[in-house]
């Protein structure tokens, strides 16, 4: 179990909090206005999403992680590369689709942070088509364990993950969209005990 602020001490009470606190953050960070004025598709606006969803929880939020990190049997970027992996990607073209999912998944398997990837990298991958496309993702039309193989199996092959990408596409900018892509997103990593809108 990770060391936290809040100085929880069992893994069920730190992942109920963790959803609850990092939800109302998402909401904010859109409601504000501020995830539209972030750097799209850079480490730095990654960097900055994850500093806003996590600073009250950890203290390395948007910190890059100074140990190896592995989920399964996939070893992410090794601690010692990872800051020239980042470089690699802010330098990565983002003009169209394919090139925005090629970056993600570049920036996935740096994985730059100790806890919270995915649901950092999620709203920085809607940013990124947001800004190339005027599009963002549906997260509710991907099923998660397609959405988690897909993306396990991208660093081979990135077919999978385009394909769902592309099928998920949506015009729908609006707010109730973002909410409901968040509770969607943070479902596949197990949370979802809140709903975001209804967040206070």
């Amino acid at each position: 179990m990770l060391k936290n602020k809040l100085k929880l001490t069992t893994q069920r009470e730190l992942d109920r909090e963790e959803e609850r606190i990092t939800k109302l953050k998402a909401k904010w960070l859109f409601d504000s206005g501020v995830l539209d004025q972030l750097e799209a598709g850079t480490y730095k606006g990654l960097s900055e999403i994850h500093r806003t969803l996590f600073e009250d929880i950890y203290e390395f939020a948007g910190m890059i992680r100074d140990v190896n990190i592995a989920k399964d049997d996939f070893r992410f970027a090794p601690v010692m590369y990872l800051e020239h992996a980042l470089r690699h990607v802010d330098k990565m073209p983002q003009s169209n689709f394919d090139e925005v999912v090629e970056k993600y998944v570049e920036m996935n398997i740096a994985h730059p942070f100790r806890e919270g990837n995915g649901r950092a990298m999620r709203i920085w991958l809607d940013m990124a088509f947001k800004k190339e496309m005027g599009q963002i993702v549906d997260w509710n039309v991907i099923d998660k364990d397609d959405y988690l193989g897909a993306t396990k199996r991208s660093p081979i092959k990135d077919i999978e993950i385009k394909h769902l990408l592309k099928n998920a596409l949506t015009d729908d900018l609006s707010r109730e969209s973002f909410m409901k892509g968040i509770d969607a997103s943070y479902y596949y990593e197990g949370y979802s005990e809140f709903k975001t809108a209804d967040l206070k």
